[in-house]
């Protein structure tokens, strides 16, 4: 086995840093829905739904999409 690929930090592990999403965006509009009840608000650009909390019952927000793929 060569070890110059560890030296430079390049292992063989699994994964390259990419995210479910590979990095892009839903794009503007859209929903933040709370998994729990289901209560829906717009998605503002530059916030995160996860960062959101449900006006309803307190539960983590998630992006429509994401929670659509899920089901």
């Amino acid at each position: 086995m060569n070890n110059s690929n560890k030296e430079n930090g390049k292992g063989l592990g699994k994964g390259s840093g990419h995210g479910k999403n590979k990095g892009g965006s839903f794009g503007t509009g859209g929903y933040c829905v709370c998994a729990k009840c289901d209560a829906k608000i717009g998605h503002q650009q530059g916030v995160k739904c996860t960062t959101l909390k449900c006006p309803e019952c307190g539960h983590t927000m998630i992006r429509e999409e994401l929670l659509n793929k899920k089901k």
